[in-house]
């Protein structure tokens, strides 16, 4: 044994030669780790040319894992580096990956599929482990597809019977609204644009919550409505100078991607800030409209819970209760007539708070449905005539009944 020579797995000092398939090898008393393995010739090749071949590359003891997987293993490490994920969310990754890569519906998959589970597998580790990071952030490093992205994630879980906990809305605004490129001042950007990270995370945090309260977040991804209101904040932070700046602009200076539905949730958002604007006594007299009110959104977000009971009841049950009253609408209409008064026109009443899919349903085409209408009179091709024939008998007198009118077709029509 070499003087000086320890274990590169415990250290130990303790490391003995064996003989391996005729090869001498250092092995570790210890823990039982080679150290040093012996050296064999495989291929006539290799002896012509006294080349030595180690006895894992002359076995071929690393196939047992096919290139893909080699690959794609190395791709699970090379993730978590790049998101600066810890050790332990490393190991888990891999173990998800190998685990997946086992099951037939996995391991028979395309490769566009193989590449994405990727992906899946440290968005899983990250979600068990609390650690905020987006299906959209992952799409983006792996250039792949969202809906193939999600879809192969929901299939991951189901197949491993995994328990993934939804991730916290708010630290999933505080981690997306981090990646804006909002908060230093630079050539593409400029300086009335610029804004204090703090102020902005805490303004967008109020605003989603407002969206939450008021169901635009239920069922929905949750990018597009923090994307909207990342953008009313920013705006109401300084209104004289960015009411001008369109949404799509705003996603282009802060270098993200403009979800698709954003710009309709930043219309819901913005509906719902008018009602609760309508309810506050200094804003009623100002008229405010969808762009006037981005001005007064600080007011609106520190008496949003009163505003939201006031501006959203239940309409239902204050017509049913102004219809037990005595002397309700219908008598005093009567009353009106009575004397010539002039009608007054009853205050529109509030609108239920419901979700958006409630309140606006989609609209359904009803098709007429199929009708099949069958006579018995329809005409039967030889083909399908040939299914029904069981018997030789059968066959031998449909063979006659065609030669006949094959016959009788050839024969020369009579003067």
């Amino acid at each position: 044994m070499p003087s000086g020579s320890r274990c590169p797995d415990c250290g130990s000092s303790e490391l003995v030669e064996d003989s391996h398939y005729s090869q001498s090898q250092l092995v570790c008393s210890d823990c039982g780790c080679v150290v040093t393995e012996g050296v064999l010739t495989t291929t006539f090749n290799d002896e012509g040319n006294l080349r030595e071949v180690t006895y894992s590359r002359s076995t071929g003891e690393n196939e047992q894992v096919s290139r893909s997987q080699q690959r794609d293993l190395r791709r699970v490490r090379d993730l978590c580096r790049i998101l600066k994920l810890p050790p332990t969310f490393e190991e888990t990754a891999i173990s998800y990956y190998q685990r997946a890569y086992q099951l037939s519906g996995i391991r028979a998959a395309r490769l566009q599929k193989k590449e994405v589970l990727v992906g899946c597998c440290v968005l899983i580790t990250c979600r068990q482990h609390n650690w905020p990071l987006t299906m959209g952030t992952i799409c983006t490093l792996l250039y792949a597809d969202l809906d193939m992205f999600s879809g192969t994630y929901m299939q991951l879980v189901k197949l491993l019977g995994l328990d993934v906990p939804a991730l916290c809305l708010e630290d999933l605004v505080k981690s997306y609204c981090g990646s804006f490129k909002l908060f230093q001042a630079s050539p593409s950007m400029p300086a009335k644009y610029v804004e204090d990270k703090d102020k902005m995370l805490s303004r967008t945090l109020l605003l989603v919550e407002l969206a939450n309260e008021t169901w635009l977040v239920t069922g929905r991804h949750p990018l597009p409505v923090i994307t909207a209101a990342t953008f009313l904040a920013w705006q109401s932070l300084r209104p004289s100078d960015r009411l001008t700046c369109s949404l799509a602009r705003f996603c282009k200076l802060a270098n993200v991607d403009l979800p698709y539905p954003a710009a309709s949730r930043l219309q819901e958002l913005l509906a719902v800030l008018l009602q609760m604007a309508s309810r506050l006594a200094w804003l009623q007299v100002l008229k405010l409209d969808k762009r006037t009110v981005v001005k007064h959104i600080g007011d609106l977000l520190q008496h949003r819970h009163m505003l939201i009971r006031m501006a959203f009841r239940d309409a239902t049950a204050e017509a049913e209760t102004q219809k037990q009253q005595p002397g309700g609408q219908g008598h005093q209409e009567a009353e009106d007539s009575t004397f010539d008064l002039p009608k007054r026109k009853r205050p529109a009443s509030p609108a239920p708070l419901l979700p958006p899919c409630m309140l606006k349903p989609p609209k359904r085409t009803h098709s007429t449905p199929f009708v099949s209408e069958v006579t018995g009179d329809e005409n039967i091709s030889d083909s399908e005539i040939e299914q029904y024939l069981r018997t030789p008998q059968e066959v031998r007198d449909f063979q006659r009944a065609q030669a006949a009118g094959q016959a009788a077709m050839s024969a020369p029509n009579p003067p």
